[in-house]
């Protein structure tokens, strides 16, 4: 995936000894409001560089095909903290919060959750590092960090995803 601004191009590539092959793409969508930096911290509107494992999906629709990992339907108990001062911080969470967080993300969201994947970024849950980076739904304009693409393209990519699929972020 390569950027420019928050607008961005998605390549869906596959390994071919020392190359690589593109299978799907290019798609447009969208980055972080704030663009992409190799700096990212929670709230900055940017999006991380670097190549982060592509995690389980979720969404407020059911399993679109997603050809790895898991899939998980919201509904409004569903949260993702972004609580930096939270031990659950960059978690998948349920309500209530019961003093265990001060902020979280609602991911019963539509359109932009009606299907999305976990990009694993801050996995070690760096406090202030950023948190909740999905691929999803686009809306048309720049994200809050995540990677966006219109939903025939991202379903496109979801079920021709394998095993130890990585997005790499520039």
């Amino acid at each position: 995936m390569t950027s420019s601004g928050s607008s961005a191009t998605v390549r869906a590539c596959r390994r071919s000894g020392s190359h690589y092959v593109l299978e799907l793409g290019p798609y447009s969508g969208h980055v972080g409001k704030n663009g992409v930096s190799s700096s990212k911290r929670e709230g900055d509107l940017r999006t991380p560089a670097g190549t982060f494992p592509l995690r389980g999906g979720f969404g407020a629709n059911g399993n679109p095909g997603l050809a790895t990992g898991s899939w998980l339907r919201v509904d409004s108990s569903d949260v993702w903290v972004d609580d930096s001062s939270s031990s659950l911080y960059n978690t998948h969470q349920r309500l209530p919060a019961s003093g265990r967080w001060d902020s979280a993300e609602k991911l019963l969201n539509t359109p932009a959750y009606n299907y999305a994947q976990v990009i694993g970024y801050n996995e070690s849950r760096t406090p202030g590092r950023g948190s909740a980076i999905f691929f999803h739904v686009d809306l048309g304009h720049g994200t809050a960090g995540c990677v966006s693409l219109p939903t025939t393209s991202l379903l496109n990519v979801m079920r021709w995803e394998r095993s130890g699929a990585v997005m790499v972020i520039r």
